[in-house]
């Protein structure tokens, strides 16, 4: 299982960090992730999450489910960044 760093801005901070979404889209492929936030109050965000199968979650965040979940959370795709792991 390999780990990654995501990042975005959102809309509603708050509104993002209780959101089910994540859970409800990425869960059935075995994503599980840790949320962080600013604690100066800006609107960017993190993820930890860690991705057993980098391909299935590659074409997961190609469909209409994932851009549904992310206009559901408030999610700028525009702002997304994903880092992996260093080597």
């Amino acid at each position: 299982m390999a780990t990654y760093v995501i990042t975005h801005e959102v809309d509603d901070v708050d509104r993002w960090l209780s959101s089910s979404k994540r859970d409800e889209v990425f869960g059935p492929i075995g994503v599980r992730v840790r949320t962080f936030s600013d604690p100066n109050g800006s609107n960017k965000t993190a993820l930890i999450a860690e991705i057993p199968d980098m391909e299935a979650f590659q074409e997961l965040m190609k469909s209409d489910a994932a851009a549904e979940a992310m206009k559901h959370d408030g999610v700028k795709p525009e702002t997304l960044l994903v880092l992996s792991e260093g080597q």
